[in-house]
């Protein structure tokens, strides 16, 4: 087993993601980014990964792994494959998430509204759920044959619109980071005592390509701009220095917060 921390980036690929995968390398960490479609971009992610770590001296392991975050039984078979190749885990960043079109509540289908959940809130359970059983300090009695862990973070990327509730566009997405920030609190306060710790950020409008997916990115970037107490759009790296900071020692004494990254709005 390495002496390197080993974090799992779910949503690696591109995005956010990915610059928190970039900032965990040059920090020395081992890593495994996980995607759902698009390998080449999680494979160009740890290639830029592997090269980050080799200007800062440092070795690492980096892989890409496919997986539906919304799939416990996949959520489960990867962390057991992780287990296998490098026999810790130190940090989770739940950054999977989806977004649609904009559409009103009337407008949108159960089968959205069910995909919707499954990826952004499920996905964060399966995924945090199989963490803590690798991380927790408590062991559960003489039955229990899994050794003790050595206490770990976990933060769940959440975003400012669990505040603002996005009516007119993506009251679903909303809801869902709602959720999170509810599961963050409360996960938060049932791990505390087995060395875990769980916090969440809250992007505003960040550059990345999850803009790009649902389309019209100018009329909302115009449309955004005056709300910004800071007068411009958030970049993913800086959503990755505050994710990695949380995972870092420097946040040992904090737990259960919700970062706003979001310009002051």
């Amino acid at each position: 087993m390495s002496s390197r921390p080993f974090a799992i980036i779910t949503g690696g690929g591109r995005g956010i993601g990915a610059a928190t995968t970039l900032r965990l390398a040059r920090a020395g960490y081992d890593l495994c980014v996980c995607y759902h479609r698009d390998e080449v971009a999680a494979q160009s992610t740890i290639q830029s990964a592997l090269s980050e770590a080799q200007k800062k001296s440092r070795e690492a392991r980096a892989v890409a792994r496919q997986l539906d975050v919304s799939d416990p039984e996949a959520v489960r078979a990867c962390f057991a494959e992780l287990d296998r190749e490098f026999g810790r885990l130190d940090a989770l960043v739940n950054n999977a998430g989806i977004l649609d079109r904009p559409a009103t509540v009337a407008e949108i289908e159960p089968e959205r509204l069910q995909r919707m959940f499954a990826v952004n809130v499920f996905g964060a359970f399966y995924c945090a759920r199989e963490a803590i059983s690798r991380m927790s300090m408590a062991h559960h009695g003489a039955l229990d044959t899994k050794p003790a862990g050595a206490g770990g973070a976990i933060v769940n990327v959440s975003s400012g619109a669990s505040k603002s509730g996005s009516a007119f566009e993506f009251v679903d997405y909303a809801a869902t980071k709602g959720a999170l920030d509810s599961f963050t609190i409360g996960l938060s306060k049932e791990v505390a005592a087995e060395g875990i710790r769980v916090n969440a950020v809250r992007p505003g409008f960040i550059e990345s390509d999850i803009h790009e997916r649902i389309g019209d990115v100018a009329a909302r970037r115009e449309r955004f701009l005056p709300q910004i107490p800071m007068g411009r759009t958030g970049a993913p790296d800086e959503v990755a220095a505050a994710i990695v900071w949380l995972l870092s020692k420097d946040a040992a004494y904090v737990t259960g917060a919700l970062l706003d990254i979001a310009g002051g709005r």
